[in-house]
C-alpha cells in the first residue's frame, strides 16, 4: 500500500493545480469520458462531479484549497441532466412474463427454486438484493383452507453483491439496511394468491426451516447474482421473438419491480400505497413510473365530464 500511495504522489499534480482553470476543465472532461473516448453515460458524469465536490469541500476543510474551483449553480448541471424514468418498452406483459416464469421452471437444475424466486419479484416487486436476503420466517402463509389466500413479505434487509475486495468479511455479499431507508426500518408487502401457491411448494420441496434462507444456492448459500442474470437473459431468450430480445423489454432482471409498480400503478393502487410497498417516496414514485401510467384516460375523462360544462349565461332581457 505504501508503494502504491509513493506511485500516485508521484505521479499527481500538486493540488495548486486547481488554481488554474484550464487544468479544472480538463478534469471535468476527463470524468466525463469513457476509457474507449466516447461520452460517459449522464448518470455515470453527474455521479463522478458530485464525488469530486465532497473531495473539494474536504480539502477546504482541510484548508488545503480556499474555495471550490468546480462550476456552480446552472453550469455545473448543464452538461449531466439525468432521467430515471423507466423505458415503457423494458416493461413486461402478463404473456411475456407468465412464458419467462414457465421457461425458468422447465430448467433442469434448479429451475423451479429459481421459479419461486422470479415469482417473487414479478408479484411483489421487490429489489433483487432484498429477495435473496429474504428468510422463510419473513414470509407469512395463510392456511390451506383459510378464505384469504394472499400472504405477506416482511422485508428488512439488502445483500448487495459488491465483490469481494470490496466488503470488510471477504465475502461477495455485504448485509446493508433497506435503500433510503432509517437503519432498523421494514415494510410489508401482500403477496398475490398464485404467489402463495408457489412459495408454500416451494419451502415444502427445498424442506425449509424458518430461520433458512427463502431462495438459495445449489450449495445452501445466497442465490449468486451471476446464476439469477444468466437464467433470465436464457429464458427471456429462449421465449422472445429476436426482434424483441434486441429489445429493452425485460432486459434486466430488476424490470420486474419496474413492471409490477406500473401495474400497481394502473390498477389504480394510489401512490402512497404503491409507495410504502416498494420502499420508495411518493416523489420518487411518481418521477419514476409516471410516464408508465396508461389506461386511466377513459375513467378520467368520465370524472371530468360529470362535473359538468359552465353554466348557460342569464339571457338578456
Amino acid at each position: 500500500m505504501a508503494a502504491i500511495l509513493r506511485w500516485v504522489e508521484r505521479n499527481s499534480l500538486p493540488v495548486s493545480a486547481w488554481e488554474d482553470p484550464e487544468k479544472v476543465d480538463q478534469v471535468l472532461r476527463a470524468i466525463d469520458t469513457r476509457l474507449d473516448g466516447k461520452q460517459a453515460a449522464a448518470w455515470s458524469r453527474k455521479r463522478n462531479r458530485r464525488i469530486l465536490n465532497v473531495v473539494m469541500k474536504h480539502a477546504i476543510r482541510r484548508r488545503i484549497l480556499r474555495a471550490n474551483p468546480l462550476p456552480k449553480g446552472k453550469e455545473s448541471t448543464a452538461a449531466t441532466k439525468t432521467t430515471n424514468a423507466v423505458d415503457k418498452r423494458s416493461l413486461l406483459n402478463p404473456e411475456q412474463a407468465a412464458a419467462i416464469l414457465d421457461q425458468i421452471r422447465r430448467r433442469p437444475r434448479g429451475g423451479e427454486r429459481l421459479h419461486a424466486f422470479f415469482s417473487t419479484l414479478y408479484y411483489c416487486g421487490p429489489r433483487p438484493e432484498e429477495a435473496v436476503a429474504m428468510r422463510v420466517g419473513d414470509v407469512t402463509l395463510p392456511e390451506p383452507d383459510a378464505a384469504d389466500q394472499w400472504c405477506e413479505l416482511l422485508i428488512h434487509t439488502a445483500t448487495p453483491e459488491v465483490g469481494k475486495q470490496w466488503t470488510d468479511t471477504g465475502e461477495i455479499h455485504e448485509q446493508r439496511d433497506l435503500k433510503g431507508r432509517a437503519e432498523g426500518e421494514t415494510r410489508t408487502v401482500p403477496g398475490h394468491p398464485a404467489l402463495t401457491r408457489i412459495l408454500r411448494q416451494h419451502i415444502e420441496d427445498e424442506q425449509l426451516k424458518p430461520g433458512d434462507l427463502l431462495f438459495q444456492g445449489e450449495s445452501g448459500g445466497i442465490l449468486a447474482g451471476s446464476v439469477i442474470r444468466r437464467a433470465w437473459r436464457n429464458a427471456r431468450k429462449a421465449v422472445l421473438p429476436p426482434h424483441v430480445f434486441e429489445l429493452p423489454t425485460g432486459r434486466r432482471v430488476y424490470g420486474n419491480r419496474n413492471t409490477r409498480l406500473t401495474k400497481w400503478l394502473n390498477d389504480g393502487i394510489p401512490p402512497a400505497q404503491v409507495a410504502e410497498w416498494a420502499g420508495n417516496s411518493v416523489a420518487v414514485l411518481l418521477a419514476t413510473y409516471a410516464r408508465c401510467v396508461e389506461g386511466q384516460l377513459p375513467d378520467l375523462k368520465r370524472r371530468l365530464e360529470a362535473a359538468g360544462d359552465l353554466p348557460e349565461p342569464p339571457s338578456v332581457g
